[in-house]
Order: C-alpha cells, then structure tokens, then sequence
C-alpha cells in the first residue's frame, strides 16, 4: 500500500449506516472490511459511537503486523482490492487465514466484567437469543443482520 495515491473513496457515515460485518472478509480475512469502514469513518469525522481501534480491531492489527495510525494512513485513499492485494502479501498462509479467522469468530468474553457487558447489551436487543455467545454474533444482532429466532418474533 505504499506510495497511495491520494483519491476520493467512498466513506460510510456510522451515525448514520452500519460497517459491514465481521464475517465479511478482504483477502480471505474476517473484520478487515469493518475495520477499514471504521478507519475511514474515524478519518472523516463519521465514526458515530463505534470505536478504532476497539480490542477486536487490535486483534487484527496484531495479526497483520501493523499499528493503527500505519494501517488507517495507508488505507484512508486506498480502494479495497489494492487493500486486499497488500493484505495477501502479509500473510504468509492460507491455513494462517484460517486459523485466525476461526478464533476470531469464536471469540468470547473473557472476564466477568466483559461477559457483563456483553448479556447487558443482548439482552437489551433481545433477551430471548441465548444462543448469541460471540462478539460478532452481538454485533450481527445488534446490527440486524441476525433473524429473530421464532420464539422472539412473536
């Protein structure tokens, strides 16, 4: 991503709209599309409540070998198949990818005062939805990208 030519990319306003998903991927990777929404956000003043980087944001940082201010400069006038083209080049496997991406969907709280937060805010949306246990599954509810199971829709 070096050498980016400054240009105009699309910017999601997060007050307004929503970052895609942390299922989405670029380069065979998890989050990295809502975290590429969330730093260009963050850039142009539209970030709303979401945070960058959040704990699952440095997770990915962490995994691509990049600080958050590198990773937000080299992306905020970069198009996401150049974003993908360097991410490829970062990572050494395919079975790396993977081994990450498997973690980072089945990440959970880890403590008591995670785990606090995390039934507060699913049980504000929907109370019913026991079966919400990851981080990215509250954000796919919280986002209404997950159905309501029968039992809560009636």
């Amino acid at each position: 991503m070096k050498g980016a030519k400054k240009m105009s990319i699309p910017c999601l306003d997060l007050a307004k709209t929503f970052p895609r998903s942390p299922r989405e991927k670029i380069a065979g990777l998890v989050h990295l599309p809502r975290m590429i929404d969330k730093a260009r956000a963050l850039e142009n003043g539209s970030i709303g409540e979401y945070i960058y980087p959040c704990p699952l944001d440095e997770r990915l940082l962490t995994f691509l070998c990049i600080k958050s201010d590198k990773f937000t400069e080299a992306i905020i006038a970069t198009e996401d198949q150049n974003i993908s083209k360097w991410a490829e080049t970062v990572c050494a496997s395919r079975t790396e990818k993977e081994n990450f991406n498997k973690k980072f969907l089945a990440k959970k709280p880890n403590n008591e005062k995670s785990r606090e937060k995390f039934y507060r805010i699913r049980d504000s949306i929907d109370p019913s939805r026991t079966d919400i246990q990851t981080w990215t599954d509250l954000m796919d509810l919280e986002e209404g990208r997950l159905a309501k199971t029968p039992a809560s829709s009636s």
